[in-house]
């Protein structure tokens, strides 16, 4: 008998440990809104073929979060409030929306396939996320971006795009606003600057 009470005893401190746990803090998740009031291209369309592949980033900002740097060097984060995926796929899947929406380049495809293609646009995110100077904040979006023959790797053209957009107010839903403005300049000047180096370097298409 005693050692049963000890094993009930046991369960009940065991239970009442876990119930003092803190609970996981909520938070919103935010889709990177756009607005696509500009028509679609009518130039003539390619026929060569592009791959959007994930890009690198810093280990800051391959995550859900909404990063910040109220100062200096310091990278923070807006608590309660996260992006819908990993900063590195948002932004290749607005571009790949913005190239769909343009529809100068119609053979499109991602890295998450295995599709043969003619060129890869890649590169390397350098800043996503809000930055202060002194009263003022403005979101920055700043991308090294690659062309890169597939076959066999070789750059073919490199870029770097800077984006910045003021913010009119710091609460989360302005800030959202901020980056997808930011983002939809990012993504016309990419998407404009792709086909005109793919017109120019692309391989011929095959007979």
């Amino acid at each position: 008998m005693t050692l049963i009470r000890f094993a009930l005893l046991a369960g009940f401190t065991l239970v009442s440990s876990c119930s003092i746990l803190p609970k996981p803090e909520p938070f919103d998740v935010y889709r990177l809104p756009s607005v696509q009031n500009a028509s679609a291209s009518h130039g003539t369309p390619q026929r060569w073929s592009l791959r959007l592949t994930k890009l690198q980033s810093s280990e800051a900002l391959n995550s859900p979060n909404i990063a910040v740097i109220p100062q200096g060097d310091v990278i923070s984060h807006y608590k309660g409030s996260r992006w819908s995926d990993p900063v590195p796929v948002l932004v290749r899947n607005r571009l790949l929306e913005g190239f769909q929406h343009d529809g100068r380049v119609p053979l499109l495809s991602t890295d998450d396939s295995i599709f043969q293609t003619d060129l890869e646009l890649g590169g390397s995110l350098q800043a996503f996320q809000t930055e202060y100077q002194g009263t003022n904040a403005g979101v920055v979006v700043r991308l090294d971006a690659l062309l890169v023959r597939s076959y066999d790797q070789r750059i073919l053209a490199s870029r770097r795009f800077e984006v910045r957009q003021p913010l009119s107010s710091v609460q989360v839903p302005a800030v959202v606003a901020g980056f997808g403005q930011a983002n939809d300049q990012l993504t016309a000047q990419v998407v404009n600057w792709t086909v005109e180096q793919g017109q120019r370097l692309a391989p011929p298409p095959r007979p």
